[in-house]
């Protein structure tokens, strides 16, 4: 028997770079995707366990598509979608945003196990 989906949380910064740079198809696989790989991609170092997924985009594929940024902290956790860029318009991710993102997440962590 294969793997349990996971639950994805799409925040709304991810919502907002999905409806301009995802077609609807492309987003639900991505959800999917993730939701069935939650440590897919490559971890970004002194994020706090934040991942970078190269994905397909209206007609792009994986190398000049999006990169989608995630973060799946453990089994009692969803994956959350975070953000994401074009390749076109952004190479990586800086240190300065690491850093935020590595004091961002336990936050969100907190915040989500607190509403549950």
């Amino acid at each position: 028997m294969g793997e349990v989906p996971r639950t994805v949380v799409e925040l709304p910064e991810f919502v907002t770079f999905a409806k301009h740079h995802l077609t609807e198809d492309e987003r639900t696989a991505l959800v999917v995707h993730l939701a069935l790989n939650p440590s897919d991609g490559i971890l970004l170092r002194g994020s706090g366990g934040l991942r970078k997924l190269r994905w397909a985009a209206k007609g792009k594929g994986k190398s000049g598509g999006v990169r989608v940024v995630h973060y799946f902290g453990g089994e009692d956790l969803p994956v959350f979608l975070i953000n994401g860029f074009a390749k076109s318009e952004m190479e990586n991710i800086g240190a300065a945003a690491r850093n935020m993102y590595r004091k961002l997440l336990p936050l969100l962590v907190r915040a989500y196990r607190e509403r549950k």
